[in-house]
């Protein structure tokens, strides 16, 4: 494993897929920054990250024959080996917001963006972004967000917790191709936030309603049982839960 340490750059994720078209790291390339000036998570967000306070790094990982049906299925091991890591910490309930956000409680703690290169009907190659709130207590502008070092009470060594998550991923991923689907499922759904509790969902322009969550599908959708007791599924860009 190669860990490449950075004072600053705009983005974790675009520094590794751009020295990937000039160079070939090998497997479980680590791109880790102090600062980032320009962090990207889902659906075009920005992540907000204090130089030196927090974990913003990207992952490097290989496939040799991951068919694109899987996609899904990368997600669910980084979100899982992530959980357990913050899990061990005891930090308090824990969840994991659909598809990959990580809370506890109602607060954001660690943001994950997967960008994947496709040839064919395969996965080539993941390039795993997480960034992790870690000992930053100040936040300009944002609700709902959270860090270890509020939650726990104390400082937490940046290097040792990036070990343990690395050690994980690496667990997970190398796995991946033997993994049973229903097993991954049933162990994300354990901990997914608000199932089968009522929740305010929204679709684009659309009203509010109330659904409960049902769990996940293979492609990665999420199933909402509404008020008549019909189930829907939603794609990411398809719904917003409101929390």
């Amino acid at each position: 494993m190669e860990i490449i340490k950075l004072s600053a750059t705009e983005s974790t994720n675009s520094y590794l897929k751009q020295l990937m078209t000039v160079a070939s790291p090998s497997d479980f390339t680590v791109v880790m920054a102090h600062a980032q000036t320009k962090g990207r998570g889902q659906v075009n967000t920005s992540w907000e990250s204090e130089p030196g306070k927090n974990l913003t790094f990207s992952v490097l990982k290989k496939y040799d024959a991951l068919s694109l049906d899987d996609n899904f299925l990368i997600s669910l091991c980084v979100s899982c080996a992530v959980y357990e890591v913050l899990s061990d910490l005891g930090l308090p309930r824990l969840r994991v917001k659909w598809p990959n956000d990580i809370l506890s409680g109602t607060s954001k703690i660690c943001g994950i963006l997967i960008e994947n290169s496709i040839g064919g009907s395969q996965i080539k190659n993941s390039v795993i972004g997480i960034g992790l709130n870690v000992n930053q207590i100040l936040f300009s502008n944002q609700t709902k967000v959270s860090s270890l070092k509020m939650l726990l009470g104390r400082e937490i060594d940046l290097d040792l917790l990036l070990q343990a998550i690395l050690e994980n991923l690496h667990r997970y991923l190398n796995k991946i191709g033997s993994l049973q689907w229903e097993t991954i499922i049933d162990q994300y759904e354990g901990v997914l936030f608000k199932k089968d509790s009522p929740a305010t969902f929204q679709e684009p322009n659309g009203p509010l309603f109330t659904a409960v969550i049902k769990g996940i599908t293979k492609e990665g959708k999420l199933k909402l049982s509404t008020e008549n007791d019909t189930i829907k599924e939603y794609g990411l860009k398809e719904i917003k839960l409101h929390y």
